[in-house]
């Protein structure tokens, strides 16, 4: 019983924390996404190819969170956006990011220049769906070489995000996979969930995607 009253605490006080950032986010009008997804989707090239689209019309940052290594930051660094590491190792080796990590991290930004925040979370499809950090919107992302029941298997991931990508939609043609029985799987956890199919590769779908972020910064300028 014990152990339910701390689980309790420890994510009593994340909320707390996860509300102090909200705020300040709000205050300085940055729209702040949490991108999650397992390792392998193909995230990080999505990310690349997002804010080097992205950056010519507005300024970007980035929070990545990995339990090593810098290769993920180092190769979002290159679209000019700033970028922050956060290594879980030092501390545990947490498999997700949690709302006073991020407080941290922000602090390192001139909130006032960024219209846009890209927090990229640690790979798995468990762990940071549970933990609120105060951002204003969720996405995952789930290759097609993950599987169709991915989203029944892991139902809080969907649950708790805005808006799905289904990406390496390019390898279709080489995978018995069907992307329909995935779509409706997503839509068994979340009816409402606009899904966006992508290729890094080809670049389809990520006319969709820009738009849709576009949009929500739009929307957190005006207030």
């Amino acid at each position: 019983m014990e152990k339910v009253k701390v689980v309790r605490r420890v994510l009593d006080v994340n909320e707390t924390m996860a509300a102090k950032n909200r705020k300040q986010f709000a205050d300085k009008k940055v729209f702040v996404l949490n991108v999650m997804s397992s390792p392998g989707s193909g995230k990080t090239t999505l990310l690349q190819k997002t804010l080097t689209r992205l950056m010519p019309e507005m300024t970007s940052a980035v929070i990545v969170g990995d339990i090593c290594t810098s290769n993920d930051a180092d190769r979002l660094a290159v679209t000019g956006a700033e970028v922050v590491q956060v290594n879980t190792d030092e501390f545990g080796g947490d498999c997700h990011l949690a709302a006073h990590v991020i407080e941290t991290a922000a602090a390192n930004f001139d909130l006032d220049k960024i219209d846009l925040l890209i927090v990229e979370n640690i790979g798995n499809l468990v762990c940071p769906a549970e933990f609120d950090i105060g951002e204003d919107a969720r996405a995952v992302v789930l290759s097609v070489t993950e599987g169709e029941d991915k989203p029944v298997k892991y139902p809080l991931m969907f649950r708790v995000c805005d808006v799905a990508l289904l990406n390496k939609i390019d390898l279709l043609a080489y995978l018995d996979y069907d992307i329909n029985l995935t779509v409706e799987n997503i839509h068994r956890i979340n009816p409402e969930m606009p899904i966006f199919k992508t290729s890094s590769k080809t670049g389809e779908g990520l006319d969709q995607w820009l738009d849709w972020i576009r949009k929500k910064v739009a929307a957190k300028k005006k207030g």
